[in-house]
């Protein structure tokens, strides 16, 4: 799906993966993509299976808008740091920004059960967030490539792609292999093993129910966790393979 919808929800995960956004201005983005999910046909019936589905969809949609900064404005966004210092930063900006995503989850389902005390919205909310999570660690994916000067593919779409691919097997793009290009579209393979992945978090997700905010504190250090894990494992396969590329200038 294409067009304003896809546009309008890009917008709000694009919002949502900033690297300092203060709590209220989260919980109000995260709120609004809940509505967007609504909207796009996942009802308030705990329907899990509705739910990945739909992740599956936005995440391989909404993925074109993530913002990747380049290696010069990250320079100029975090002067004086060298490239470790830089992947480290970057990795713990994205971990705690999918922490305060597990924050604002708390916070908005507060609301949903203070107006009414029930579960039944919960797989929606749980979408949304992992939707968010997922985009902030496509935004880290696509800024450790670019620290560690292995090339993504050119073109929105063939981006995209890899980045989804990379996120799915938590390995770097291989810049030596036949790539993808802007025709590039997630294929069935790509698309399930993106699925299975999106079901173990959002499975993941699913122990942190509580309520008001109970579970919010144990979102947010799962989800600082995974992005650090996801983070170092991606390093270290993008220094393996950055070794092996022709020297390029700095």
């Amino acid at each position: 799906m294409t067009g304003p919808d896809t546009d309008e929800l890009g917008a709000t995960v694009a919002a949502l993966t900033a690297d300092d956004i203060a709590p209220a201005r989260r919980r109000q983005l995260l709120t609004r993509l809940v509505g967007q999910a609504r909207a796009r046909g996942i009802t308030d019936l705990f329907k899990p299976r509705a739910a990945v589905r739909w992740m599956t969809d936005t995440v391989a949609e909404v993925a074109p808008h993530v913002p990747i900064r380049d290696l010069a404005t990250l320079r100029r966004h975090f002067p004086g740091l060298d490239d470790d210092a830089l992947a480290d930063r970057l990795v713990r900006n994205a971990s705690r920004a999918t922490a305060g995503v597990g924050a604002a989850g708390g916070g908005v389902a507060a609301v949903e059960w203070a107006v009414t005390p029930t579960l039944l919205s919960a797989p929606v909310l749980l979408a949304a967030e992992t939707v968010a999570v997922v985009a902030i660690e496509l935004k880290l994916i696509g800024e450790l490539h670019e620290v560690h000067r292995v090339p993504l593919p050119a073109g929105g779409t063939g981006r995209a792609v890899a980045l989804v691919q990379s996120w799915a097997t938590q390995r770097g793009v291989n810049p030596m292999m036949p790539g993808v290009g802007v025709s590039a579209v997630l294929g069935t393979a790509a698309r399930r093993e993106l699925r299975d992945s999106l079901m173990r978090r959002f499975g993941r997700n699913l122990t942190t129910l509580g309520p008001f905010l109970t579970g919010a504190a144990v979102a947010g250090y799962l989800n600082r966790r995974a992005t650090r894990a996801l983070g170092e494992q991606l390093r270290k396969d993008l220094r393996r393979t950055a070794r092996a590329l022709p020297e390029a200038p700095s």
